[in-house]
Parts: structure tokens; C-alpha cells; sequence
């Protein structure tokens, strides 16, 4: 059994992991703040641009189609890129988005396709490299980036379409978690390439006016997809971050919660130990005054 000194020891230790994780909660709810807001500011340019493409997709057909618009023509070689976190404590964040990507991967193994991964977030890349290291191609640790910008996708979407290019891959997945709220957030799969034409997309209303495209559509589209790729990383990094930051708060505050009952618990314990051990003193005093 535990003495009084070891169990004063453990509360008082139990009582700063408590100190830490309401820090760390704090911190999280502060941060998340800024991360929602930016999330959220993204999605409208997102979501635009994938409207003018879908509205220039509806003007070009055939070979004439940009190949990142068009594809390979091709289903046999996969590109899944997995944007996860670069810190832990945030609860199941990143087994969610991993565990998503891991089966798609198992399933396109099993059907006999040639599947290569690219890894965003230095969480994501220990739980892969075990099952499929000799197919990470690429690695990013984003820890060092204080602000998430379009120079930090950059380099990401450089790469797919370095990879796509050389002929080495024909689809492209992006595999990260949407943010809806605090307490949810949805790992989402993104087909890049080929760019995914969004139905019902607005079309501008011209009154019954003819237009031409200046330089072409299929100018036009050339420049725009690998741009839009470049956006969609960075709205799926700018997600993750609103969404690690939400589950790290709500780990911390179960943490918090779970160390106050802890320190209860062994409160308790300590007190009738000790209530105990009064108590077997004043027997022997008194056995020892009798005795006299």
C-alpha cells in the first residue's frame, strides 16, 4: 500500500498535468478562434473558382480539354495525398483522416493498382510508413510554418503535377478533415486530377448577348487548374488546422475533466488512509496506557 508521502506526491502531480492541460485548452480555444475565421474565408474563393472552371469546362470537349481537366484516359496509377496534423494531443484528429486514406489505399491495392503517397503533416507519415512505406514518394512537415499561405501549398501542388506530368500517376486524391464545428469534423476525400466539374455551377446571365473568351477557353483553363489545385491544398490545410485546433481543445478539456476526478479520488484515499492510520495510533496509545 501507498504511503501518505507517495500519495501527496501523486496529487500534487496529478494537480500540474491539471495546470497544463486547462493551458493547453485555453490555448487550443484561442487559436481555434483564428483558424475557424480562416477556414471559412477560404471557401468562398474555393468554391468560386470551381464555379468559373465548371462553367469553362462546359465549353471544351475532346482533345482540345487541358489533360489536368481531361485525365489520362487511364484508372490503373493512384496519387492519394493524406494532410494530417504536425502535432498530437489532439485526440483521434489524425487516426480519423489516416484510417480513411488506409482503406482506400488497401482497396485500390487489392484491385491490382499501382498507388503512390504523398504525406502532409508529420503525424500522418509514422502510421503509413509501417503498412506502406516503399510507396510514400514525399513528405512535408508544415511544424515550422507559423501561417498557412499559398507559398506553403505551393510546393505540395508543384509536386502532384511534377508526378502527374512525368506520366507517373493518372488520379489524385486529397484525403483531409473538414470542419463543420467543434465537436465535428468529417475526413474528406477530394479528387484533384482530374478536376472534379461541380454540376449546377452558375452561369452568368448575359441577356441574350454572345461573348468570346479571350484568350480561349482552353487557355483560360490552363492556367486556372493548376491554380486551383494550389487553392484546394490550401483550403484542406487551412480545414485541418481549424479542425486539430477543435479537437485538441476538446481532448484537453476531457483531460482537465478526467485529472479533477482523479485528484478526487485520491483525496479521498489519501484521507481515510491517513484517518486510518490516526486511528490505529490511538489504539496502541491506549492499549500501551492500559497495559499500564
Amino acid at each position: 500500500m501507498a504511503s501518505l508521502k507517495d500519495m501527496r506526491n501523486r496529487i500534487s502531480s496529478v494537480k500540474a498535468t491539471q495546470k497544463i492541460t486547462k493551458a493547453m485548452q485555453m490555448v487550443a480555444a484561442a487559436k481555434l478562434r483564428r483558424s475557424q475565421d480562416a477556414a471559412q474565408n477560404a471557401r468562398p474563393y474555393a468554391e468560386r473558382m470551381a464555379a468559373v472552371i465548371a462553367n469553362l469546362a462546359a465549353g471544351v470537349s475532346g482533345d482540345s480539354a487541358p489533360r489536368l481537366l481531361a485525365g489520362t484516359g487511364r484508372n490503373q496509377r493512384h496519387l492519394i495525398v493524406i494532410a494530417a496534423a504536425d502535432r498530437g494531443l489532439a485526440g483521434g484528429f489524425t487516426s480519423s483522416i489516416v484510417r480513411v486514406a488506409r482503406d482506400r489505399i488497401a482497396a485500390l491495392v487489392a484491385e491490382g493498382k499501382d498507388v503512390k503517397i504523398v504525406t502532409v503533416g508529420k503525424k500522418a507519415l509514422p502510421p503509413l510508413r509501417r503498412l506502406y512505406g516503399d510507396r510514400i514518394v514525399q513528405s512535408y512537415d508544415l511544424s515550422a510554418e507559423r501561417t498557412l499561405t499559398l507559398s506553403v501549398a505551393q510546393p505540395i501542388a508543384d509536386r502532384i503535377i511534377e508526378l502527374y506530368d512525368a506520366g507517373d500517376v493518372d488520379v489524385v486524391t486529397l484525403y483531409f478533415s473538414r470542419f463543420k464545428s467543434v465537436v465535428s469534423q468529417t475526413p474528406t476525400a477530394l479528387q484533384l486530377i482530374p478536376a472534379k466539374v461541380e454540376g449546377g455551377a452558375a452561369v452568368p446571365d448575359l441577356q441574350g448577348a454572345t461573348y468570346e473568351y479571350e484568350p480561349s477557353e482552353e487557355g483560360i483553363l490552363e492556367t486556372l487548374l493548376p491554380r486551383n489545385i494550389t487553392v484546394q491544398v490550401l483550403s484542406a490545410l487551412l480545414e485541418n488546422m481549424a479542425g486539430f485546433y477543435a479537437s485538441q481543445m476538446t481532448a484537453m478539456d476531457n483531460a482537465t475533466r478526467n485529472a479533477g476526478d482523479m485528484i478526487k479520488g485520491l483525496t479521498v484515499q489519501y484521507n481515510r488512509t491517513r484517518q486510518a492510520q490516526i486511528t490505529k495510533e490511538l489504539i496502541e496509545i491506549i492499549s500501551g496506557a492500559e497495559a499500564l
